[in-house]
């Protein structure tokens, strides 16, 4: 069940990888979390993929992370007459709300949101951002602009408000349909597209409780107002570079990237750099040298996953995809750079024994070389704060609960085991030993370290570390 890596593969499951033999395929090639994206495909399409994976989780017995992928709002303009119109830069074009069909003068905008969060000055990017408009006036139904970047524009193109925080939830009713369909076949994480703010995390939690792990995509620069509050309130983060380079910069993107990512390194949670990341292997065997420098910068960065997009789910290459992402992953750990880049980028632990136990986890794994660190965690939170350490052993958690195990799938160098309780430190010692050589992680006569909380079984208890030897 070991993967010979610390950081994790998430790759997506569409059109080219929905079959049992190629799921199967994804996974012994280095997949280790399926996204399951619900802006294509129907309910049952889901629930047919999710039910082969848990088949193949019983059978090859390393548990296996599934994350579905909300749509959000999709902010489009209307039907045009003729399906297509040029705009020239300098013209003056309107939207409105006006559901007639529109032309080369004016568009529908069916979005009265956004015409309430308009400022005279502001900008609109339109087909992710090759045309853009600048709001002259304004009034509740409609926006007199001029075309300040001109183009095309088709039919049901999309709309980019940059700047602007919209008065509307991340939730779009068909996206609560799609969550009480996701959180009753019992998928892991959900992926909470277009957060703007950290009330938004607070809205998807009241609706998810503890069935799901949330994971905060930020794809709006409004959200990096409030970085570290969303990150702090939500279980995990996706810098979703898609929809964010269209509304930043493109020189920016690495910059609030690497924000991101140090943000949720700090409060220990995991973290995924997501879009376009092998996006030539969508038509192509092999990805360029750029592409494969980017899954590198994000791995030197410390993050937690990299993720396919279409090149999984659609692309002609789907198995090379995640066989390049995985050689690419262990190439950079094999680095003697990329360990000491994880030891100058440590992040300071909080004061608390927690905190402490991992801290002195990381230096007694610099010290005495372990095979291994066993965690036992019932709520996951023992394993992320390991995992927060970056500790150079990997990290072994076992947890009584199934779905922690799951959960767990994406973090940085865990490999999480379901075991049944233990009662005492005896038990759990011998127990943490058996298993070790039981997954091969050690051999006999090597050293482990294990970290727990006593008494056991209550969350956030972390107060002990104990070094062994297997027998």
């Amino acid at each position: 069940m070991r993967r010979q890596r610390r950081s994790r593969i998430l790759a997506t499951l569409g059109p080219a990888s929905s079959t049992p033999e190629r799921i199967r395929e994804l996974f012994e090639a280095g997949a280790d979390v399926f996204r399951l994206n619900f802006s294509h495909g129907t309910q049952a399409d889901h629930a047919e993929r999710l039910r082969i994976i848990r088949e193949l989780e019983k059978e090859s017995g390393r548990t296996i992370g599934v994350l579905m992928d909300l749509q959000g709002p999709k902010l489009r303009v209307g039907q045009i007459e003729g399906g297509k119109v040029q705009l020239e830069t300098g013209q003056k074009f309107r939207l409105d709300l006006d559901a007639t069909t529109g032309n080369n003068q004016r568009v529908n905008l069916p979005h009265p949101e956004i015409f309430a969060a308009l400022e005279a000055g502001t900008d609109l990017l339109l087909d992710d951002g090759k045309l853009r408009l600048r709001v002259d006036s304004f009034a509740e139904d409609h926006a007199e602009t001029t075309v300040m970047v001109g183009g095309p524009l088709s039919d049901r193109k999309g709309v980019n408000v940059p700047g602007v925080v919209l008065p509307i939830s991340p939730l779009t009713p068909k996206d609560l349909d799609d969550l009480k369909f996701g959180l009753s076949l019992g998928v892991d994480w959900v992926a909470l597209s277009f957060v703007q703010r950290p009330s938004d995390i607070t809205e998807a939690r009241e609706l998810i409780g503890d069935k799901a792990w949330i994971m905060a995509k930020l794809e709006k620069p409004s959200a990096m107002e409030h970085l570290d509050d969303i990150v702090r309130l939500c279980d995990g983060v996706m810098v979703a570079r898609g929809d964010l380079g269209v509304e930043v910069p493109p020189q920016s993107v690495p910059v609030l990237q690497r924000r991101i990512i140090t943000s949720a390194r700090t409060h220990g949670r995991p973290v995924v750099v997501a879009t376009q990341m092998l996006e030539s292997m969508i038509s192509s065997p092999v990805p360029t040298r750029a592409e494969a420098s980017d899954v590198a910068t994000a791995i030197y960065s410390g993050a937690d996953a990299v993720m396919l997009s279409a090149e999984s789910a659609s692309g002609e290459f789907p198995l090379e995809a995640v066989g390049i992402m995985d050689s690419i992953i262990r190439e950079i750990e094999n680095d003697p750079e990329w360990s000491k880049g994880l030891e100058s980028s440590h992040i300071p632990s909080e004061a608390n024994t927690p905190d402490a136990i991992c801290c002195a986890l990381r230096r007694v794994t610099d010290i005495l070389e372990p095979a291994t660190t066993i965690a036992y965690t019932t709520s996951g939170f023992s394993a992320l704060r390991a995992s927060r350490e970056r500790p150079s052993a990997p990290i072994m958690a076992l947890t009584p609960s199934l779905d922690t195990a799951r959960r767990l799938a994406i973090a940085w160098g865990i490999h999480a085991i379901p075991f049944e309780h233990v009662s005492d430190v005896s038990e759990m010692v011998l127990h943490a030993t058996k298993i070790a050589e039981r997954h091969q992680f050690a051999n006999k006569g090597d050293t482990v370290v294990i970290i727990a909380g006593i008494p056991f079984g209550h969350s956030g208890s972390t107060n002990l570390l104990h070094v062994a030897t297997i027998p």
